[in-house]
């Protein structure tokens, strides 16, 4: 099967697409700098002992929530100040997610990576305005989408010169509050851009807990192996020090203290699934 013909520089010690792992991971929301100073110091200092390459995820709003009293997050102000703090304190380059094609400009002054949430991925003009700012666009595959139909999302992308685009696997919806993740798509996706598995969204269970969304995150390292072994280029995970106090999608997170044996579990089969790929071409 075709595979996207390079990689790219997603800052200026990342590449995406080369063959070594990228982790795109942190809490679902900013909460505060605190929390995400934790997360931004311990996933770093794990990552460069495991040699992965790291990108600090956390997202400023929520606008996709359940239910309109869940928390959504600190707004975009506050939040792009706390990112921009998480960059400069710890050397690291960030993705968060953009609702709204007006916040692609401001959000591009921090971030190196915008995210574009699987419900929105269809949405031309959010998808531009991402592309325009140069920067790297992380879109997730929507859960109503064949995964051949994401083609479409990185053209509009690209139609604005912008080259760097990863596709995000986060399984698809049958509703009743299950997500399945049907590993064909990794490989028809990569015919298009890398792509990056999505660990604990994959085992969300959206209004699964009755105005707010579940998980079953037991399952995340059956997932999380699988998607390795079948050949990905990084990985998304969601985290925090205490998921049960986690304003926003605790269900689905990985603990803190439980990220180090989980990469490396993540990475061995990233590796695996590396030498299987280069075995078949």
């Amino acid at each position: 099967m075709k595979k996207f013909e390079e990689g790219f520089q997603l800052s200026d010690s990342i590449t995406v697409g080369s063959g070594k792992m990228v982790l795109f991971a942190g809490p679902c929301a900013v909460e505060s700098y605190e929390v995400c100073a934790r997360v931004a110091e311990t996933l770093k200092e794990i990552c460069l002992r495991l040699d992965i390459q790291y990108i600090f995820k956390a997202s400023f709003d929520k606008a996709n929530r359940t239910s309109a009293k869940s928390f959504r997050g600190v707004g975009l102000d506050d939040g792009l100040r706390v990112l921009d703090q998480i960059k400069r304190d710890f050397q690291l380059p960030i993705v968060t997610d953009i609702h709204e094609s007006y916040q692609a400009k401001p959000v591009s002054d921090v971030a190196q990576a915008l995210q574009i949430p699987a419900y929105l991925c269809r949405q031309t003009d959010l998808l531009l305005a991402a592309g325009e700012t140069g920067k790297t666009v992380k879109i997730k595959r929507g859960q109503f989408m064949a995964p051949e139909d994401m083609q479409y999302a990185v053209n509009k992308v690209k139609s604005t010169g912008n080259e760097k685009v990863i596709l995000t696997e986060r399984g698809v919806s049958f509703g009743y509050h299950n997500l399945v993740v049907d590993m064909r798509a990794l490989p028809v996706m990569r015919q298009y851009a890398p792509v990056v598995f999505d660990v604990t969204h994959s085992v969300q269970q959206p209004g699964g807990m009755g105005g707010s969304s579940g998980g079953q995150k037991q399952f995340a390292p059956y997932l999380a192996r699988a998607a390795g072994a079948v050949g990905v280029d990084g990985f998304f995970i969601e985290t925090h020090p205490n998921p049960e106090k986690a304003l926003s999608d605790g269900p689905n997170m990985i603990p803190l203290h439980k990220m180090n044996d989980f990469l490396t579990m993540a990475k061995a089969a990233f590796e695996m699934g590396q030498q299987a790929n280069n075995d078949v071409e």
